[in-house]
């Protein structure tokens, strides 16, 4: 239950209520997921609520014999209800905080994810904070004037986005990002843009490094008052009054993380998303939306610009540009061959093979210990892109190459991290922790081990012993570094973790190709490429001497994308295949797992569109307290245009599931985010 104390006081005796004396029949979406109880239900106001019970306020209602939370949507004086209606039981604050288009919003997204309502208003309005609403508003930021549009000068586009913006046009564009772009700025200038005409942004980045770079940006541009950041790691009572302070129109340029898409900006004129691709923008909880499709919608539903923004494409993207919904916002060729990064492949040239026989398989080539010695040579800092966090993540026999598996749970076996005094570290279980200092492999008999996999900490470790003198660094696994000074270092990261480098890189080091290249995943290829491309967009520029060193062969296509830095070109024809084979988003997926009684009962109860079609079920792996359990998933794919179909149809089948009460739960999700 919110904190704080209800409106209203104890509840009346039920004879002593009397409705209100106009528009007495209140609206109220109750927050319960079941599927078949997804929509509002009807209540009498009591007199004494009157003044209280505002559309977008919180309630509490008697609901199936139990009292729980909802908001009431709407007033009015009549209701279809045949019988007599309960009264509300309380108003637990008079703050209005569900506007008219947050709820229509909410409603959407649960139509286009098979979801509920309540669990999609769970995401977008925080718990309430008594304390903190009950503190005045803060007085309206003042209307801040129109940046230059200088920044975007070098896209031929540019200007001519932000010209839209400033008319209030519904400009939508996906914005390719040239490398070295100082991209937090040029975001800060489109939302500045927009607040000068009195309108509201609001900016969705994937974590809090960039969520700080962004804000640190919208400050210079906008002015302190005139932005607020919203994110998760924020305390309750914080979070909720910077989002009480956009509700009531103090703010109109809104920071944040995937959350910060349901920010109930007053006359949103621009929804932008930097880095699309990044799987933090998927939700993970019911209805499991995507900040990317919710800012779309929201766009759509109001009439506001949507931007999306990266140095890669994601395939999402790609279709909003060949659709004709959004235009492409990029650099010339000549602009990017200008600015990106001199980058070398494995195996590119015959002379770069015969000078090293084992660059295809060795894991750091001769390539890139030149142009590592370069960059440091010329005072500066080396980055080193390692796919796996750790020391020695994975571990096999090394024999027969048998997976390691701990003798107690099954778990996979690593090599961790800790001080190099000599001595031989024992391997150890992921799952349970449990040492194995005398492993003997199940299949062969063997009782050595050899990593299959290296992590970042044992790659510092190696390269501090290559190159003796230089300082190292790491970043990752906990310990994500924002940004690092100039000079000569080397700076071992996770993908994601790079920090930003004083000056630019001189060099950057993409190892362990494979292991990204390699994944069952249907979007292997563009989430190396995203890496990659983030990766070695905070290296310097080819003419300053910045080199890109990628060990992968040199005739792969995402390979090929980076060293012609075209990301486009690669989306597009990652686009052409999925069409070609019915995956999305050429097509609307859905992915319904559970149980193999329940998954058969709901797909023996779901009613397809004409082109619906059901491929499976197989069964998936899982764990619960590391036993294994039975589980199966089903894919249902339906053309583009039936997706609604579809997810109505979802809906209905989970409902007739939840209205017979059964107990094995089925979880569905809409266009999942990774099809393995």
């Amino acid at each position: 239950m919110p904190s704080g104390d209800a409106v209203g006081g104890p509840a009346e005796r039920r004879g002593e209520r009397r409705p209100a004396a106009t528009r007495s029949v209140a609206r109220v979406c109750v927050d319960v997921s079941l599927a078949h109880l997804d929509r509002p239900f009807d209540y009498h106001v009591p007199d004494r609520f009157d003044a209280d019970a505002v559309p977008g306020c919180r309630v509490r209602v008697r609901f199936a014999g139990q009292l729980v939370n909802g908001f009431l949507l709407e007033r009015g004086e009549h209701t279809e209800h045949v019988g007599k209606l309960a009264f509300l039981d309380r108003v637990l604050s008079p703050e209005p905080v569900l506007t008219p288009e947050i709820a229509t919003l909410a409603r959407s997204v649960a139509d286009r994810y098979a979801g509920t309502m309540a669990d999609v208003l769970r995401l977008a309005i925080p718990p309430r904070h008594a304390r903190t609403e009950a503190k005045p508003p803060p007085e309206p930021a003042p209307v801040p004037p129109a940046p230059p549009a200088d920044g975007w000068a070098r896209y031929p586009r540019g200007r001519a986005y932000l010209a839209a913006l400033a008319a209030g046009r519904p400009a939508n564009a996906v914005w390719q990002a040239s490398p070295g772009e100082d991209w937090p700025a040029r975001l800060a200038e489109a939302a500045a843009t927009v607040a000068a005409t009195g309108r509201g942004a609001v900016l969705v980045v994937p974590d809090h490094r960039d969520l700080a770079r962004v804000h640190a940006s919208c400050v210079r541009a906008v002015g302190e008052a005139g932005v607020v950041a919203l994110s998760a790691d924020l305390g309750p009572g914080e979070r909720y009054r910077r989002w009480l302070a956009v509700r009531r129109g103090a703010v109109r340029v809104v920071v944040g993380t995937r959350a910060a898409g349901f920010a109930p900006v007053a006359d949103p004129g621009l929804f932008a998303i930097w880095d699309d691709g990044d799987d933090l923008h998927a939700e993970p909880r019911a209805p499991y939306p995507h900040a990317r499709e919710v800012l779309a919608q929201r766009a759509h539903l109001t009439g506001a610009a949507l931007l999306v923004g990266g140095f890669a494409r994601t395939c999402e993207a790609q279709l909003l540009v060949e659709t004709g919904w959004a235009h492409e916002v990029v650099a010339t060729r000549d602009q990017v061959r200008a600015s990106a990064p001199r980058v070398t492949a494995v195996g590119e040239t015959d002379e770069q093979l015969a000078r090293d026989q084992a660059a295809r398989t060795a894991r750091l080539p001769l390539i890139a210990f030149e142009a590592a010695r370069a960059a440091l040579a010329a005072e500066a800092p080396v980055l080193i892109q390692v796919p796996r966090r750790g020391y020695m993540p994975v571990l096999a026999c090394a024999r027969c190459r048998e997976p390691a598996r701990c003798r107690r749970c099954a778990g996979p076996l690593s090599l961790p991290s800790g001080p190099d005094d000599g001595a031989a570290r024992p391997a150890a279980c992921r799952w349970c922790g449990a040492a194995e200092a005398a492993f003997r492999c199940a299949a062969c008999g063997a009782r050595g081990l050899r990593a299959v996999a290296v992590g970042h900490r044992r790659t510092a470790e190696e390269l501090g012993r290559a190159f003796p003198g230089v300082a190292v660094r790491t970043s990752g696994a906990g310990e994500v570094l924002a940004s690092v000074p100039g000079g000569p270092a080397l700076v071992v990261a996770t993908p994601g973790a790079e920090p930003v480098a004083e000056g630019g890189y001189g060099a950057a080091l993409l190892l362990d190709g494979w292991a990204m290249l390699g994944r069952a995943d249907l979007r292997a290829a563009e989430e190396a490429l995203r890496r990659w491309m983030t990766a070695g967009a905070l290296v310097r520029s080819g003419a300053d001497g910045g080199r890109i060193v990628v060990t992968a062969d040199s005739g792969l296509v995402a390979v090929q994308a980076i060293v012609r830095w075209d990301p486009g070109w690669h989306a597009g024809r990652e686009l052409a295949g999925r069409a070609e084979l019915g995956f999305p988003p050429a097509v609307r997926m859905a992915a319904v797992d559970g149980s193999p009684e329940a998954l058969a009962a709901v797909l023996d109860d779901l009613r397809l569109p004409p082109s619906g079609e059901v491929l499976g079920p197989v069964p998936v792996p899982g764990s619960t307290g590391g036993a294994p359990t039975v589980r199966e998933r089903a894919l249902v794919r339906v053309t583009r245009a039936e997706g609604r179909e579809l997810a109505a149809a979802l809906s209905a089948a989970v409902s007739v599931r939840t209205a017979r009460k059964d107990p094995d739960p089925v979880r569905v999700r809409m266009d999942p985010f990774e099809l393995l």
